[in-house]
């Protein structure tokens, strides 16, 4: 058979598919600016509330909870209802959510919404994926996926600027009237600008399947989340780790039998998949480490303000912009290996300086760690990525897409959580964007050198700062064993008429591979 590309849409322009690509950017990046943003607001929302750290941080834990409920069913959404209406239902839903998360009049409600909005944020990421491959033609799937790693590596990394511009000239609520203003005019823009794409042949849904998969990552990620409060030896936390992953594995031996899988994870059979899967997760850990955990401390430790912390950290994104979209034409003629290596080795590097995190840090240094750590993830992530989806068959996107954004939140909840509690120690608390006077006494307690307050802050700083820092060396490690598996990777074209057998199969089911069409000739082919 052919070794050329999924088809794109006949007739499909230039002009129209880098149209269409801009506007799947924006959808992807609008649920991790809205984390980014609220990243930053968390301890104006926990002061005006009065509630405690833990309960405020329940504002991020439901909605990564949430997810495990969502993102697995998005290939079988998009089959049912179609890749575009599915994307601009899930913008719609975004907005409506949000607007009812900026309308959140105690911190339960707020929690409650965010967990709606959870749903159209779980499927934004596959969907958009699944899309891009349809509308891009083979020779420019490089490029497209370099313009549409922005909102996948940016967004994350321009939130604690933007939640700082917000915070000093409005209120937190305006982070989701942002969210809101964005996701209708995106919708608008996908219904007017995405072309018709043929709805794919339908499946029954795999309800063993959704079962298992969703208890197993909910039970996982809550054990992992609330390990140190209960104990990790604990009752409660034993019996979710074990019956979680009980439900995983009961997961993985359906899905090799069942006629129509949820998820097919024939897609982990393939090395480049795998090298791309591995690379995502040891990236996003420290990607999202940096979110999390350097805005806070550097406003604790340095007395700055959200803003000033943004735009502390807003070089990174800026680096980020411009090497992604470059990252993506070097792959397209040169393949991506190259540019892998050098992005993971430049990654690993800026990821270790910043293990480096201490109270004697300046700025200067802030921004040189996170601006090296920056162009290397640029570089890196999308080509890889985009030789991962290349070897899977054109029919697999899906299945890969919904399985990577799964590996990435997972990886991230479970690392940042063991890695953090298993040192006893909190994230820095409520002050962290109070108004001026408290950043006046916040920055009097950092520098002053005798008396038991000024001790206990230095002190309580620095064993944040270690165990920040022991954060940032495990995500260095891992970003350099990924560095192992990507000198394998070879250029390659996306498969749209590949034939299905050269991934091993156990039970052959029409309905498994060819959601394209249902003819006896195709079936025949494909057998």
């Amino acid at each position: 058979m052919s070794r050329s590309a999924a088809p794109a849409v006949a007739g499909t322009s230039t002009a129209q598919w880098v149209t269409g690509v801009l506007v799947l950017t924006v959808g992807t990046l609008l649920p991790l600016l809205d984390l980014g943003v609220l990243n930053v607001a968390l301890p104006v929302i926990q002061q005006q509330f009065g509630v405690s750290v833990d309960a405020a941080g329940w504002v991020v834990t439901a909605s990564l909870l949430a997810l495990a409920f969502v993102v697995p069913a998005a290939p079988w959404l998009s089959d049912r209802f179609g890749l575009v209406r599915l994307y601009v239902a899930a913008l719609v839903g975004f907005a409506v959510c949000s607007v009812l998360c900026a309308a959140a009049w105690d911190l339960g409600s707020l929690i409650a919404f965010r967990v709606l909005q959870a749903v159209p944020a779980g499927l934004l990421p596959v969907v958009t994926l699944s899309i891009l491959y349809k509308i891009v033609p083979a020779s420019r799937i490089g490029a497209a996926m370099g313009i549409f790693g922005l909102g996948l590596v940016v967004a994350p990394a321009a939130g604690p600027t933007v939640g700082g511009f917000l915070l000093l000239h409005a209120e937190w609520r305006w982070a989701f009237y942002l969210c809101v203003g964005l996701s209708v005019v995106t919708a608008i823009a996908a219904r007017l600008g995405l072309p018709t794409l043929p709805r794919a042949h339908a499946r029954s849904f795999d309800w063993w399947g959704y079962t298992t998969i969703s208890y197993g990552l909910f039970a996982v990620l809550l054990a992992a989340s609330n390990g140190q409060d209960w104990g990790w030896a604990s009752y409660p936390t034993l019996a979710l780790f074990a019956t979680g992953l009980l439900s995983l594995a009961f997961f993985a031996v359906i899905e090799n039998e069942v006629r129509a899988p949820l998820l097919d994870l024939r897609t982990l059979t393939r090395f480049p998949y795998i090298a791309a899967v591995s690379t995502v997760a040891a990236v996003s850990l420290g990607l999202f480490a940096s979110t999390l955990y350097l805005p806070p401390f550097v406003q604790l430790g340095h007395g700055l303000s959200a803003l000033d912390t943004g735009v502390m950290l807003l070089p990174q994104a800026v680096a980020m912009a411009v090497v992604v979209p470059l990252s993506g034409i070097v792959a397209d003629r040169f393949g991506p290996r190259w540019p892998a290596i050098v992005g993971l080795v430049v990654a690993a590097y800026g990821t270790y300086l910043l293990s480096g995190l201490s109270i004697d840090m300046t700025k200067a240094d802030v921004i040189a760690w996170t601006v090296v750590r920056g162009i290397g993830v640029g570089l890196a992530v999308m080509p890889v990525v985009t030789a991962g989806l290349n070897s899977l068959p054109y029919q697999f996107i899906g299945f890969g897409s919904a399985l990577l954004a799964i590996v990435q939140r997972v990886s991230c909840a479970l690392c940042l959580a063991v890695l953090v509690s298993g040192r006893h120690v909190a994230p820095p608390t409520a002050p962290a964007l109070a108004p001026d006077m408290a950043q006046d006494e916040l920055r009097r307690l950092t520098e002053q050198e005798t008396g038991l307050a000024g001790l206990w802050w230095r002190l309580l700083l620095h064993v944040t700062a270690s165990t920040y820092g022991d954060v940032f060396l495990v995500a260095a490690v891992l970003t350099s064993v990924a560095v192992l598996l990507v000198v394998r990777l070879k250029k390659s074209r996306p498969a749209s008429m590949r034939v299905i057998a050269r991934i091993p199969k156990t039970v052959f089911v029409p309905e498994r591979v060819d959601q394209e069409s249902n003819s006896p000739s195709s079936r025949a082919r494909l057998n």
